[in-house]
């Protein structure tokens, strides 16, 4: 098939970097292309050019073998190019139809004309099997159905060409399984797609070619029929990458928290998690597996003081800790990795070399006499992490929020694991990570295990769950429904417990052994 489109000899330079060097790539009518690689390998950089939104320093673009010269998104728009972002772009309080027509609105005697633009979109909504409702409002549905909204806006304004930047990262399993439905539709209906992922196995599943970057250069492309993942990891870090996580057995000791008959309420006033207890003992981690929205993250943030519980006890060390500021719950060596980094884990607006020491801004030997920063201690505990968590770029002064999602997540985890911690609490750590950032933080995870740290996993990711956990709980409406050690769970099992399946039972009513605390 020809090229639908195509860059020649890209080059993009930022102060320090040289994002996108020489790039020449091209992308075939109706296929779906990865465009894999690490966080700050180039490639959202590159899709940016393609859709308008930098400026190349050199090369050029071509849209169906023509030159063009898209100086910004509404000119990449008129190409029939679309670009769908990893965080959205929405109106939580127009519908999903008045999202999906905005500023391109049908008129009617001088009105916008609603009743036209519900038919629309219901009608768009119908031909590529995106299923949303176009009279909800977008504050009403879930991420799944905004990111089908974003999708939606991208053709109705005819994209021929629609470019998906990480699309699966707020995803949960479900969730991603459905966008790939959509994604074949798509190409069914001859529309080509540009598929910007670190994830390899969702490569391997979707992807007609893949092609890889490093460090702003191109690798290589590849018919994904003919390559494995061992050949792909290697192309986006350089070395061999381990795709499996290496431990022995747990060792774990006495318990460090103790969670009793906990209820907490979410932000609406429903109960959200109803009379959980758990133990979380030296020396082992403990994995929560849920769907995203059964109660996890207001466990997760009962514990860390982040949330007052309904009624319960949370306890460390025997001591209670459920009525503590999350500042006094710190300095008790507990680390936190949250869910959500820019709400909860960074101030977008200060350095790096700042951010790395949050929650020990007060503290020696951050602060001297009369609360004094000591600018050389701050900028030496910067400098030390940057290089051995391979923050890009390396610079300590660089403000956080110029920085990639992954580079973001490794400084908190960079300043949570560097704390010596007796109890680590672990939320989707590794959401937004390249593969080269996963095998580091799962080996740190495990390091930390190994040192007698009890942990605290929660992830969406099954693999993560069963490859780092020693036991599993699952939760389901806001309960622990069953805890199994994990050499007695596997994907399938997890699944079915996950979706409320009974816990003495699984799909072929087999007894599935669970272990009680």
């Amino acid at each position: 098939m020809p090229n639908v489109l195509e860059v020649r000899n890209i080059t993009k330079r930022f102060p320090g970097v040289v994002a996108n060097d020489d790039i020449s790539l091209g992308i075939r009518k109706g296929e779906i292309h990865a465009v894999v690689g690490e966080n700050g390998s180039g490639k959202s950089t590159l899709m940016s050019i393609v859709y308008g939104l930098y400026k190349a320093d050199s090369g050029e673009v071509l849209v169906q073998g023509e030159e063009v010269d898209i100086t910004d998104p509404k000119v990449a728009i008129g190409l029939g190019l679309g670009m769908v972002f990893q965080h959205f772009m929405l109106v939580d309080t127009l519908t999903v139809a008045e999202n999906v027509v905005l500023r391109s609105e049908s008129h009617r005697f001088g009105f916008i004309d609603y009743r036209k633009a519900n038919s629309e979109v219901a009608k768009l909504a119908a031909e590529y099997g995106l299923r949303v409702d176009p009279h909800a409002k977008v504050a009403d549905i879930s991420v799944g159905q905004e990111q089908r909204v974003e999708i939606l806006k991208a053709l109705y304004r005819r994209a021929e060409v629609l470019i998906l930047d990480e699309p699966t990262a707020v995803l949960t399993p479900q969730e991603t399984e459905e966008l790939f439905e959509v994604m074949q539709n798509l190409r069914e209906q001859g529309n080509t797609i540009v598929f910007i992922t670190h994830k390899i196995k969702e490569v391997l599943a979707i992807s007609d070619r893949v092609s890889v970057l490093r460090r702003g250069k191109l690798i290589g492309t590849r018919n994904t029929a003919e390559t494995n993942d061992r050949e792909l990891a290697e192309m986006m870090v350089g070395r061999e990458v381990l795709l499996r996580v290496e431990k022995t057995a747990a060792d774990p000791g006495d318990t460090v928290v103790s969670v009793e008959e906990l209820s907490v309420r979410d932000s609406r006033g429903a109960e959200a998690v109803k009379g959980v207890s758990l133990d979380v003992r030296s020396g082992e981690v403990l994995g929560i597996a849920g769907v995203e929205g059964n109660g996890q993250q207001q466990l997760v943030e009962a514990i860390t003081g982040l949330t007052r519980p309904e009624s319960g006890r949370i306890t460390l060390r025997g001591d209670p800790i459920h009525n503590l500021s999350p500042m006094k719950i710190k300095k008790r060596r507990v680390s936190y990795i949250p869910e959500d980094r820019h709400k909860r884990g960074l101030i977008l607006d200060y350095s790096v070399s700042d951010n790395l020491i949050l929650g020990l801004h007060t503290d020696h030997p951050f602060v001297e006499r009369y609360l004094l920063r000591n600018e050389k201690q701050i900028s030496e505990n910067a400098k030390k992490l940057v290089g051995e968590y391979d923050i890009r770029p390396p610079n300590p002064q660089q403000i956080i929020k110029t920085l990639s999602g992954g580079n973001q997540q490794k400084v908190i985890v960079a300043r949570e694991f560097s704390r010596n911690p007796e109890f680590l609490v672990c939320s989707q750590p590794t959401r937004g990570l390249d593969i080269g950032a996963i095998e580091f933080i799962h080996r740190e995870i495990i390091r930390q295990r190994d040192q007698g740290t009890a942990v605290l996993l929660v992830s969406a990711e099954l693999d993560e769950i069963l490859s780092l956990s020693d036991r599993i709980a699952v939760m389901y409406e806001g309960r622990i429904v069953a805890t199994l050690p994990t050499e007695q769970a596997d994907e399938r099992r997890l699944g079915y417990l996950m979706l409320g399946g009974d816990a003495s039972q699984n799909e072929g009513d087999t007894r599935i052994g669970v272990a009680t605390e």
